[in-house]
């Protein structure tokens, strides 16, 4: 599983803390900077991708980070059976709702690994954290 993990959320954590559970080893890429700021914009990350890697790693479902590099605009399946074939996945994770979902799945089938869609938890993202959105 990859993503940005920019200002860390519960969301996050009831995340990764759902993929542990099904009992594999949990390995989480960091989007670099570069494709952050292509995804989210030019006033993102508001951490450095070694802090956010290093925060990831500090949680107790997380056994390990590593950074994404490349083109922000490539988001085909084959980039990321490329980019997760040397780590040899039982299965990739993403939330429910993820814009690049089929891409996933399709990477899944090409690697042999399960695909897990995980329900997300509602209302909580570093968008709305920011925004001043957050509920409650």
């Amino acid at each position: 599983m990859t993503g940005v993990f920019d200002l860390l959320h519960v969301g996050h954590v009831r995340f990764l803390a759902a993929v542990r559970e099904r009992g594999l080893p949990l390995l989480v890429g960091v989007e670099d900077d570069r494709r952050t700021r292509g995804w989210k914009g030019p006033a993102r990350p508001f951490q450095p991708e070694e802090e956010r890697a290093e925060l990831l790693r500090a949680l107790r479902p997380v056994d390990g980070t590593f950074l994404v590099h490349g083109d922000p605009s490539v988001t085909e399946w084959t980039a990321y059976t490329a980019l997760l074939a040397p780590l040899a996945p039982g299965a990739m994770a993403w939330t429910a709702h993820d814009p690049y979902t089929e891409q996933k799945r399709r990477a899944a089938a090409g690697l042999g690994a399960r695909a897990w869609e995980i329900a997300e938890t509602p209302d909580r993202s570093t968008t709305r954290i920011v925004s001043g959105r957050m509920p409650g």
